[in-house]
């Protein structure tokens, strides 16, 4: 029995676990790397490992940063199964396309730009194809093959068995415990995957998590505690008011998955309180984010006690008076004239890609504007540049001035902080030895420090351990 590490390792993003146990191996997650170039860069190395010699992959959840490099694994070889929950499933398929359709663009505008200018200097037609295309995501979804319920323990193979359990962290999320035998040795192999955190809108509480000998956990916010819910709800209130008084648009670069939706809740009820004005204009500027709260809608099943009361009784937790989606271009384009009012959600979270970067373009330098970010940024992102208090960034090759006002609200964020992540590492027991990942290296220094009567290991990129 063994286990390797091919992503998000002493970083945030490109999860990617191998564990081979009896002849078979175990992939958990496969996702893309996202940040500065470097990291990106990091797509195109080889996986690690023979994709075609694997036969399962679990998948936990899908952003992107744990499915995004399915279509490519496909494409490399991979035959076998992959497997999620129903509703990770409908996601992944979702996030994957449009991972697909953004790389094509990318693709199409670098060979414009190639035939204006000519080859840079050690530039292949390599380095301007897409990862993936369209194509190729759509093949994948061919391999997707059993649903699993929460909670039941799914047999892979002849000692290998795995239970998916309730992570809390955005639709359809889980944690997932391997039980493995080989040549008479036993071991329970935990997976948090990313963790939510207890009280939140929307989902359940994370399922309390089982004994393991072995645990792979997340590290996030390995070093810090967010700020308390309510409060950060009553910040948001407070940056969308004082941005209307001052005459300007608010955007919220926001994750098209867990929270957009959970934006949309919170703005509903801030108008049903009278926190927030009712002729207020909202704009879900996301074709994907808007496909996402359909998913959403069809899986009522997922839900805490809370917003299930308010499905069951008639009302869209999601919907409110003023809010529009606009799924074309020009529609989007056309919110650029909106002078003031009008709340602007759009992808994707950490300013890589999509229709924020048109927003901030027009926003970012109007001094009554504001900018609320409500999710993690990772290193080399523009919303990372930005929140560290950037005086200007460069968007669409232009130099943008920064005058609008910033405000990162912790509160809403979808993983668990440093006191949940450790609650959550107390009750699988003693294991014998934790992996740390998906962190970088300050949040995961800061987090081992708090960890006892285990031994705590931080792998580095295709590293492989014996179980």
């Amino acid at each position: 029995m063994k286990i390797a590490f091919h992503g998000a390792d002493q970083s945030v993003t490109g999860s990617c676990h191998l564990v081979s146990c009896g002849g078979k191996q175990i992939l958990i997650d496969c996702g893309l790397y996202q940040g500065g170039r470097e990291l990106r860069e990091e797509n195109h190395e080889p996986f690690g490992f023979d994709p075609s010699k694997v036969d399962y992959l679990l998948l936990t959840h899908a952003h992107l940063d744990h499915c995004g490099r399915i279509p490519l694994l496909v494409k490399q070889g991979f035959q076998g199964e992959i497997i999620t929950t129903p509703a990770s499933r409908e996601l992944a398929k979702l996030v994957m396309l449009d991972a697909a359709h953004i790389q094509e663009e990318e693709a199409e505008w670098q060979s414009r730009k190639v035939a204006r200018h000519g080859h840079k200097k050690n530039q292949t037609p390599e380095d301007i194809a897409p990862l993936y295309t369209t194509l190729d995501a759509l093949n994948s979804l061919d391999y997707f093959g059993r649903k699993v319920e929460y909670g039941k323990a799914l047999t892979l193979d002849d000692g290998i068995q795995a239970t998916f359990l309730d992570a809390g962290h955005i639709l359809g999320s889980a944690s997932i415990l391997l039980e493995l035998e080989e040549d008479g040795h036993k071991r329970r192999v935990l997976f948090s995957g990313d963790l939510g955190y207890s009280g939140r809108a929307i989902l359940r509480d994370p399922t309390p998590p089982p004994h393991a000998d072995v645990v792979v956990m997340e590290t996030t916010y390995g070093d810090r505690l967010h700020k308390q819910l309510q409060p950060s709800i009553e910040e948001l209130y407070t940056a969308v008011s004082d941005t209307f008084r001052r005459g300007g648009n608010v955007i919220i670069p926001s994750f098209a998955l867990e929270r957009t939706q959970e934006i949309l809740y919170y703005l509903r009820e801030g108008v049903e309180a009278g926190k927030l004005p009712a002729s207020m204009q909202v704009f879900l500027d996301s074709p994907m984010a808007i496909s996402a709260t359909e998913i959403f809608r069809r899986h009522p099943d997922c839900y805490d006690v809370e917003t299930s009361k308010v499905f069951r009784s008639g009302t869209d937790p999601f919907d409110l008076p003023g809010l529009h989606f606009t799924r074309q271009a020009a529609d989007s384009i056309a919110l650029n004239r909106i002078g003031g009012g009008a709340v602007i959600i759009a992808g994707s979270g950490m300013c890589t890609g999509g229709r924020v970067r048109h927003h901030l373009k027009h926003s970012l330098w109007k001094e009554n504007c504001s900018v609320v970010f409500v999710g993690f940024a990772a290193l080399g992102t523009l919303a990372r540049k930005i929140i560290d208090g950037a005086k200007s960034v460069h968007i669409f090759g232009e130099e943008i001035q920064v005058r609008a006002r910033i405000h990162t609200i912790g509160g809403f964020s979808a993983h668990a902080d440093q006191a949940e992540l450790l609650a959550w590492h107390q009750q699988v027991g003693n294991p014998a030895r934790t992996f740390l990942v998906h962190g970088e290296e300050e949040a995961m220094q800061s987090f081992a420090k708090h960890l006892h009567d285990t031994e705590v290991v931080m792998p580095e990129l295709h590293k492989v351990f014996d179980l």
